[in-house]
């Protein structure tokens, strides 16, 4: 159990967040907003899926994140003949303790790289269901808790592309965020060639921050204050999704709480203690776009989740703070938002 006193202030939290950022984006060239998702998922004890075409960097920046903390790190890569037991594990004869021996999967890592998660079959899929959401295992009725802190952070190709598998519902919304890298433009690709035209960053890329660490920051986010208009923003957006004409299934109540932990990670990477609605319409899009499904109305008339979710935020109203009048004189925006004092009988 975490105390107070070993919590991680906001100060040691922005510090530590700075130099992972550095880590990753020394090889991630121009792409710092994907790298602050990233450190947001994170730090939200999220998981994060990161989607486009090949060859934009997918792996590059879940390894260069993996690599920057210093914890262990394992790799699946996703095929068709990939089996459950290859991730979470298999029980084994042992022939001189005549008693099976448990060897544990590629999941028994506190970050793990799933390459291409989609070219496996839904049945191999569902073998992070477990661990993502329960951070457990069970195996031969016997439950194998995960290290701590425990991050999958998986890769995925369009559904479009050959011998893929589209994830199933309850696999997209175990994921906290979705990013697509997209392409760099023509300075950071001309950047690109000169850092990684000889030998790949990765090869001298070394451990920033601790695993320590990490948890204490884990532990500081959680204790980010949350007041009830924000919280009922972030219930609104997603109680939009379940009536939007243009959406057949709408998002869950998982998704309003990975919502509200993003936009608490998002607040203490900003040096706050309180969180701000800027901060939930900000994650909005990464958070509920890739859970959500179009009507084959809205496919037709080629509307993306992407698009629903803008529409809906500018529809949404935004709570709105006045100033709070203080014994220093007027607070600023989000003075009203932040942790109250109690008051004076």
């Amino acid at each position: 159990m975490t105390t107070y006193d070993d919590r991680a202030s906001l100060t040691d939290l922005t510090a530590v967040a700075e130099r992972v950022r550095s880590s990753v984006e020394g090889v991630i060239e121009g792409k710092p907003e994907v790298v602050r998702l990233s450190l947001t998922v994170l730090l939200a004890e999220g998981h994060l899926l990161i989607e486009d075409v090949p060859g934009v960097g997918k792996t590059m920046l879940a390894k260069a994140l993996a690599r920057s903390i210093d914890c262990s790190v394992r790799r699946i890569q996703f095929t068709p003949d990939l089996l459950p037991s290859d991730i979470t594990g298999v029980s084994i004869w042992d022939q001189q303790r005549r008693d099976f021996e448990f060897k544990p999967g590629a999941i028994f890592a506190q970050v793990v790289i799933g390459d291409e998660i989609n070219r496996a079959s839904p049945k191999t899929q569902s073998a992070l269901l477990e661990s993502m959401e329960e951070r457990q295992v069970t195996i031969d009725g016997q439950t194998y808790e995960l290290p701590s802190p425990f991050m999958v952070v998986a890769t995925q190709n369009p559904v479009e592309m050959e011998g893929t598998y589209p994830l199933p519902e309850a696999q997209r919304d175990r994921f906290m965020a979705r990013v697509s890298v997209g392409y760099p433009s023509a300075e950071a690709e001309l950047q690109m060639l000169d850092v990684h035209g000889g030998v790949s960053p990765l090869e001298d890329l070394q451990p920033v921050a601790h695993a320590h660490e990490i948890l204490k920051l884990i532990e500081a986010v959680r204790g980010v204050h949350v007041a009830e208009p924000v919280r009922r923003y972030a219930v609104d957006l997603v109680g939009a999704t379940r009536t939007h004409p243009e959406l057949r299934l709408g998002a869950s109540p998982r998704a309003t709480l990975h919502l509200l932990r993003a936009a608490k990670a998002a607040a203490a990477l900003s040096g706050r203690d309180y969180a701000l609605p800027d901060d939930v319409q900000a994650l909005a899009v990464a958070v509920l776009a890739h859970r959500l499904l179009p009507t084959a109305q809205a496919q037709l008339n080629r509307r993306t989740a992407e698009q629903v979710v803008h529409d809906i935020l500018q529809r949404t109203p935004v709570p709105a703070a006045a100033p709070q009048q203080t014994a220093f004189g007027v607070g600023g925006r989000g003075a009203a938002f932040g942790p109250q004092p109690p008051r004076r009988l």
